[in-house]
């Protein structure tokens, strides 16, 4: 669904796209194919995920189904609002949601599943937030010749106190995805403080002014911030394979019943 959405932004954007140093190389802008040609491309990516979705339980295709709405939009975003960013934040961060029914977890009947992919949700949705608006200055200049509205535009002038807010935001929805599941102290120092360290490196070395270096932050920011949370959920999940949080737990019922 990646590529079918790239599909669909390069056909709504064919008459944008030679106007931005970054996308004038496309298939598309460059003349290379014709939209007509990209069509039947668009619906065999589209099938290959369908293909894909069934072989997960028969409730993911449900919950799937209403990503296809913001797939579609998002490229039109950039012409209504100065956030684009955060409808392609709906629409990336769209597999938090699919993780829990693709493990047998039936969202509308458990609350506390529920409140948890709903907080990774809305991190994932804040994280785009910060990379994507990181990858816009790369196009700023380009942007304001094609009238083309962007988030690195509207926040021009106070950038980085921006990133830090929404960096904030994405740390504690990250939390709070965790309180909901009862997560243990390895999530929290994991997950949430690797993200936390990498994101206020990331924001405080970043050079905005520089296409090189937004760029080059860009592509270290996935494995920075991911490789943390990545590595703390993988903590997490040895503490309780292992039995560590049971133990401490055994622990201090022994102290209680001593005392």
């Amino acid at each position: 669904m990646r590529g079918a959405g790239c599909t669909v932004n390069d056909l709504w954007d064919r008459n944008l796209d030679p106007h931005v140093a970054r996308t004038r190389l496309r298939p598309i802008a460059r003349g290379a194919i014709t939209p007509y040609q990209a069509i039947p491309f668009l619906g065999a990516q589209l099938f290959a995920g369908l293909a894909i979705l069934l072989q997960f339980p028969w409730q993911c295709f449900f919950y799937a189904t209403p990503s296809l709405l913001f797939v579609t939009i998002y490229p039109l975003a950039k012409r209504v609002t100065n956030y684009p960013q955060f409808v392609l934040g709906l629409t990336f961060s769209w597999g938090a949601m699919m993780g829990y029914p693709a493990l047998g977890i039936d969202l509308l009947s458990n609350m506390p599943a529920l409140i948890s992919a709903a907080c990774l949700y809305g991190s994932c949705v804040a994280w785009t937030l910060v990379y994507d608006m990181i990858y816009a200055y790369q196009d700023i200049k380009d942007d304001v010749k094609a009238g083309i509205k962007s988030i690195a535009l509207a926040q021009e002038h106070n950038a980085k106190t921006f990133l830090s807010a929404v960096a904030g935001v994405q740390v504690a929805l990250l939390a709070g995805s965790g309180m909901a599941i009862g997560a243990g102290p390895i999530f929290y120092a994991g997950v949430c403080g690797g993200a936390a360290a990498t994101l206020g490196y990331m924001i405080k070395k970043v050079d905005l002014s520089s296409v090189a270096d937004c760029w080059a932050w860009f592509r270290r920011g996935a494995w920075f911030t991911g490789g943390a949370i990545s590595l703390g959920l993988a903590g997490e999940y040895m503490a309780h394979a292992l039995g560590w949080y049971e133990e401490a737990e055994d622990g201090k019922q022994v102290k209680l019943q001593e005392s």
